[in-house]
């Protein structure tokens, strides 16, 4: 039975993907990258995560973490950034070379994606998907089931382990064509098309750019730690103020050797850390007092250091 490797988001265009190369009694295997921008909820949830593939579409279900990699290429990606801090084309040539590599181990014949041609205007467009194949070193290995039949034939398809008349010719952003696929593939609790990853957001992409900048780079607790609270930040200080307790209670998760912890003492507020210790902590606690409502009007506060 030839096994296909299939980049899985979790949202329609992947799944159906799936379901199609499984109508042809071909076996799925789908993959989840996971970074502190996406699917980080899954890490450490490998078995949880392969048994609901297995039990909701029949695939089995594998997880990664490539944090590492996706960081070291977010402080200067060869393709440059979307229209915030989205790396979208290196992005996608990290995960198809990461998924080459992970072939043997597997056993997988082909990758295969949802991808749709036109769908995405960075890198969806036919040009930059056949430029992503070459920079990623799997021209001729990748098969898109939606969009394969207005695409070149690939080797999977031409040694007859995919049938290349039972895929699709799915173009443009209209989703039409794969909400009647899902009708009659009996799929009917997926998800509705997503805003897109985190990074495309205007404030969290300028955050991740100018933190970036200021750092040289950021390691993955970093990495988590700018997409939560308030962040206040300039050379050699970076305080992070929470918005509500689970955030408070995050930062206090995240917190590390050399960091410190803060709130204005003797009344209920936000916690905050302010990494490697460093700055000044007259500033830490006028900020503090600023989003403590309760310290707001009182003519003096105290700062209060705790442990995690």
């Amino acid at each position: 039975m030839p096994r296909a490797l299939l980049l899985f988001s979790g949202g329609l265009d992947s799944t159906l993907a799936g379901k199609v190369l499984q109508e042809q009694g071909i076996e799925v295997v789908a993959i989840r990258f996971i970074t502190p921008f996406f699917h980080w909820k899954w890490r450490g949830r490998e078995e949880e995560f392969d048994r609901l593939l297995r039990e909701k579409y029949g695939f089995r279900g594998i997880i990664r973490d490539i944090s590492a990699e996706y960081l070291e290429m977010l402080r200067d990606p060869p393709h440059g950034y979307g229209s915030a801090a989205n790396p979208c084309i290196d992005c996608k040539i990290l995960m198809l070379r990461k998924a080459r590599e992970l072939m043997p181990e597997v056993g997988a014949d082909f990758l295969a994606t949802g991808e749709v041609v036109g769908q995405r205007p960075m890198s969806q467009r036919r040009n930059i998907m056949r430029h992503i194949e070459k920079e990623a070193g799997v021209e001729g290995l990748l098969v898109r089931p939606l969009s394969a039949r207005i695409l070149p034939p690939t080797e999977p398809e031409k040694r007859g382990l995919v049938d290349r008349e039972r895929l699709y010719d799915f173009r443009g952003r209209g989703r039409k064509p794969q909400m009647a696929l899902a009708e009659r593939l009996g799929i009917h609790d997926y998800p509705t098309p997503a805003g897109g990853c985190i990074l495309t957001d205007p404030a969290i992409g300028r955050r991740i750019l100018e933190l970036l900048s200021l750092r040289g780079g950021l390691s993955v607790r970093e990495a988590e730690l700018a997409l939560i609270g308030r962040h206040f930040f300039e050379e050699g200080f970076w305080l992070i103020v929470g918005r509500k307790e689970a955030e408070n209670r995050r930062l206090r998760e995240l917190a590390g050797p050399g960091d410190r912890l803060f709130r204005i003492r003797g009344v209920p507020g936000p916690t905050g850390l302010l990494l490697e210790g460093r700055g000044d902590l007259e500033k830490v606690k006028e900020i503090l007092k600023r989003y403590t409502p309760k310290a707001r009007n009182l003519q003096s506060v105290e700062l209060e250091e705790f442990s995690p």
